[in-house]
């Protein structure tokens, strides 16, 4: 089987999904993968030698500014004349099936060329009825049309009973002890921004790991960091909690680790915005709405979070996959929820959630 996997590159998240998914495909000698990624310009991904020799295209993204959504900034960026040359060009003769991670110029091309075509995404599980706040109209026409295929299986951290499977997490994460820094990934925040809420708390040490940062550098009770795979991983593992913006990967690796989690959503990004709420509501997670002081406060002196355990191995995904069964999405989620493991006060927040048990 020949897939082509095309990765939305804007956020890091979507980069880590597929790292796990290109593990298990490389185990497989029955299935040969090409890995496409757009959104981010080519010189500004990094880690990516898991992909081999991946393509890259400008696509379709969406720019941010001090923390919230610029829509003047997204028109101004966004080129649809290259984007639509970019769709009919990339040339899928050959390939089975495209896997899509709301990557859109092979999720539209799939559609042209007619080639079977899965969406793999969080993205995909907003299709559903499942717990959503801000979303308007324009958030419903880019779920659905942004990076269209014939098949949608969500990922999410429940499947509020429709056909949405669990995420998978890297079996690097495991067993880790909590120690005495906190990490602070808040991309979409201003450096300065992120300086004037932490310097004050002078008593904890921050790990601040933000594109923008040039020299690594330590100043005071703050680190700042360059992003980087391997680097940010052993942080996380041993930090004693996470302030985060609300993507969905970095949100699920801190859940099965167990580590407390602060969010701070990305204003006018509909996806982080439910995020935060499902994880507010599980108690899983606190949050605040801009970057308060005494929010950070409050929030260090909670205890520790309760690891939520999910699958590690995708090889349930990847047999199904190789099935060619791709309408029987059913049937792979539930094999993959019988791994997941609640904390028994989340068990009892679902039950009451969905009147099912969980």
């Amino acid at each position: 089987m020949k897939i082509l996997y095309g990765v939305q590159g804007t956020g890091n998240g979507h980069i880590t999904r597929a790292r796990v998914m290109a593990r298990a495909f490389a185990n497989n000698p029955e299935i040969q993968v090409d890995y496409l990624f757009s959104g981010r310009d080519a010189d500004k991904y990094f880690d990516m030698e898991i992909f081999g020799d991946y393509q890259t295209r400008r696509g379709l993204t969406f720019v941010h500014s001090n923390g919230s959504i610029s829509k003047w900034l997204t028109v101004k960026s966004n080129r649809p004349g290259e984007f639509i040359r970019d769709v009919k060009a990339l040339d899928l003769a050959g390939y089975d099936l495209v896997i899509n991670d709301f990557e859109p110029i092979s999720a539209w091309a799939s559609r042209r060329q007619n080639v079977p075509s899965i969406s793999i995404s969080h993205q995909a599980a907003f299709m559903h009825k499942v717990p959503k706040r801000g979303q308007k109209f324009l958030d419903r026409l880019i779920t659905q049309y942004f990076a269209p295929t014939q098949i949608q299986l969500g990922v999410h951290w429940y499947h509020f009973g429709h056909n949405i499977m669990p995420p998978f997490i890297e079996d690097e994460f495991q067993n880790s002890e909590a120690g005495q820094h906190f990490l602070v990934y808040l991309p979409f925040e201003h450096l300065d921004c992120i300086r004037e809420l932490l310097e004050s708390l002078s008593e904890q040490t921050f790990e601040v790991y933000h594109p923008d940062v040039e020299v690594e550098t330590d100043e005071g009770n703050l680190k700042w960091r360059r992003p980087g795979k391997d680097r940010f991983h052993e942080s996380l593992q041993h930090c004693a909690g996470v302030i985060a913006n609300g993507g969905f990967e970095l949100s699920s690796e801190c859940l099965q680790l167990g580590k407390k989690l602060l969010i701070k959503p990305l204003h006018g990004q509909f996806e982080q915005l439910s995020n935060a709420l499902t994880l507010e509501t599980l108690e899983l997670c606190s949050t605040m709405d801009f970057l308060d002081v005494d929010a950070v406060e409050k929030w260090i002196s909670k205890p520790e979070g309760e690891p939520v355990e999910f699958p590690k191995d995708p090889k349930v995904l990847v047999d199904w996959i190789l099935s060619r069964q791709w309408n029987d999405t059913q049937s792979v989620c539930e094999q993959l929820w019988k791994q997941v493991k609640f904390p028994e006060k989340v068990r009892r927040k679902l039950v009451k959630l969905t009147s099912a048990p969980v």
